[in-house]
């Protein structure tokens, strides 16, 4: 007789179509909270807050946070948790939608996997964002924070402005229901003063797409098609690069030398 096939319900199914694997672990919710370390004057925003697991722990430390949540069902317990917070309001709305707040603010969140590169650009376009600590599945957040040795386009492009680390590693065994890979608590903070002097940020841009861009195979052959042969060499000496270099292996602070000496 063949086995029988459990049928998934709704709840499953609405599960899999919001990306919802809550954190039931109680050390995974204090490492991630130890990671997080709000500002205790200041504003914090919960992206998928889920039923509340981490917006208890999260408002015992920070002055006023927000709690977003989509899902009406996981909403109405989570609405059920901010009651009985004073300092937490809770919203039943799409976080992406939402208008960043215009005073400093961070935000924390075990964010749906699906939406983590959304959640990231919002983040990075908000000008009052001071750090966001995000759980991701931890081969985003490695290869975010340059963890392989490896660099991405997107976080050599921020680097002058903002700071990209691995924060920490959950265990897919931490969540409910259990997803199939392990996750990654990604860090990102805005510096107090960008690397690089403001007005120079485009040019800095320009700079890093034409070396994403892919022409010739290496970060030389890039930047080679903008910049007099004699001088590219001489910067890349002096970085310390070989030119045959694939671009994702140039670090972050390569990238600054490189620009300043190509400006200069």
């Amino acid at each position: 007789m063949a086995p029988r096939r459990t049928r998934a319900t709704e709840r499953d199914r609405s599960r899999r179509v919001l990306s919802q694997n809550f954190l039931a672990d109680p050390a995974a919710i204090a490492r991630l909270v130890r990671a997080a370390r709000p500002d205790p004057d200041g504003l914090l925003l919960e992206v998928g807050a889920g039923r509340g697991q981490l917006t208890r722990p999260l408002a015992a430390r920070c002055r006023h946070l927000v709690a977003y949540e989509v899902d009406p069902a996981a909403g109405a317990e989570l609405a059920r948790v901010s009651a009985a917070l004073p300092n937490v309001t809770h919203r039943q709305a799409d976080f992406l939608a939402a208008a960043p707040p215009r005073q400093p603010f961070e935000v924390v969140g075990n964010i749906p996997w699906s939406l983590t590169s959304a959640v990231v650009r919002w983040c990075l376009t908000a000008p009052g964002l001071r750090a966001a600590t995000l759980l991701t599945q931890l081969e985003f957040a490695r290869r975010r924070s340059g963890d392989y040795g490896r660099w991405t386009r997107l976080t050599v492009l921020t680097w002058p402005e903002f700071g990209w680390r691995l924060a920490g590693r959950v265990p897919r065994t931490a969540f409910r229901p259990v997803p199939r890979v392990d996750a990654g608590i990604l860090r990102i903070e805005r510096r107090g003063e960008p690397l690089l002097p403001v007005v120079d940020l485009p040019a800095y841009r320009r700079m890093v797409e034409l070396g994403f861009d892919g022409a010739g195979g290496s970060l030389a052959a890039s930047l080679g098609r903008h910049h007099p042969r004699a001088r590219l060499a001489g910067a890349l000496r002096a970085t310390r690069l070989d030119p045959a270099t694939p671009v994702g292996h140039v670090w972050p602070e390569q990238w600054l030398v490189l620009f300043r000496l190509l400006r200069a």
